[in-house]
């Protein structure tokens, strides 16, 4: 009889990872790539309530001797979900035998999609951040902050973290809660003056604003942009863009889907060939990344996310499960 499929938990996705090996399939799923077909987005109309929406986020990576496995994402965002005390955005990700079609197993979607976003930052920032970065800044302290930090601490030798929220008791808890080995964490208020001082500035957060301003980037800083996931929302101004080397996870979606590359590139502050690279480019070594004698440079990475990161994410749970 076929084994039965593996029900994984969120508590079992970090027992099972860490940033480090996460970075590290990260890196190989980009350089040897995957199919990822465009992801579905429906509609569902729900009575009396907000509108709920489904999402479909495939991948799948099949080898020359007919191995390898198939993954979906499943997201549903219910924006009423508070009211009877769930969480807006729910999810899981189904892993298939890439061979036969059956299941393998099905992971908290949204524990796995907290631990392949923040790996993926951390693996541009590994060839984009300085080598001796030590100073981060967090902005944002909601579920994916954490991650974030631990992530950007597996590639760079970060000594200090600055957490900014626009609610300053969250970022007084996360600094507060947040224990990484060797590192001091601090929460501020002065968005401007932390941003000024630090070598990798983080932002996962829904503003429609720009939060940080290209002034404020130093020399040699690397800008991470994570939030601000639709057309409409920015954490970013243009001067930021202007002053950076930019760098995408992957061009199909961080040209149209996040509002820090696509707005400028629709009022002509950019264009498409501003942007010097993505995941696919830095890990084949068909661009540069940061170079030796560049330590002067800004750089900034915009996320939007792809279905090919869950997929490297999902198989080193099993792994190591």
């Amino acid at each position: 009889m076929a084994d039965s499929m593996r029900l994984v938990s969120a508590e079992e996705v970090d027992n099972a990872l860490d940033d480090r090996a996460l970075v590290e399939a990260l890196r190989e799923m980009f350089r040897s790539g995957c199919d990822v077909p465009l992801r579905h987005h429906h509609n569902i109309p729900i009575p009396a309530a907000a509108d709920g929406t489904l999402l479909l986020m495939p991948a799948w990576q099949i080898n020359a001797q007919g191995g390898g496995q198939i993954g979906i994402k499943l997201v549903t965002v219910f924006p009423d979900n508070g009211r009877v005390g769930l969480a807006s955005i729910l999810g899981q990700y189904l892993l298939l035998d890439g061979t036969t079609g059956q299941p393998q197993a099905l992971i908290d979607g949204v524990q796995l999609t907290l631990w392949r976003t923040a790996c993926a930052s951390a693996l541009a920032a590994d060839y984009l951040a300085r080598q001796d970065a030590a100073k981060l800044v967090m902005v944002g302290a909601g579920a994916l902050a954490p991650y974030l930090i631990r992530a950007h601490a597996a590639v760079r030798p970060i000594r200090s973290v600055t957490i900014w929220n626009h609610n300053s008791e969250k970022a007084d808890a996360l600094a507060a809660e947040l224990k990484v080995e060797g590192v001091e964490v601090a929460a501020s208020t002065d968005l401007e003056a932390a941003v000024r001082a630090a070598d990798i500035v983080s932002c996962a957060t829904l503003s429609s604003q720009p939060l940080v301003m290209g002034a404020w980037l130093p020399a040699g800083c690397h800008l991470d942009l994570v939030g601000a996931f639709r057309p409409d929302m920015r954490e970013s101004d243009d001067m930021a863009v202007t002053r950076a080397r930019i760098y995408v996870d992957n061009r199909e979606g961080a040209l149209v889907e996040g509002g820090d590359i696509a707005i400028p590139l629709e009022n002509g502050v950019i264009k498409e060939s501003d942007v010097h690279g993505d995941l696919f480019d830095l890990t084949r070594g068909l661009v540069e990344g940061r170079t030796p004698g560049k330590d002067t440079d800004i750089t900034l990475f915009k996320s939007v996310g792809t279905a090919l990161e869950d997929l490297a994410a999902a198989r080193l749970v099993m792994q190591n499960l």
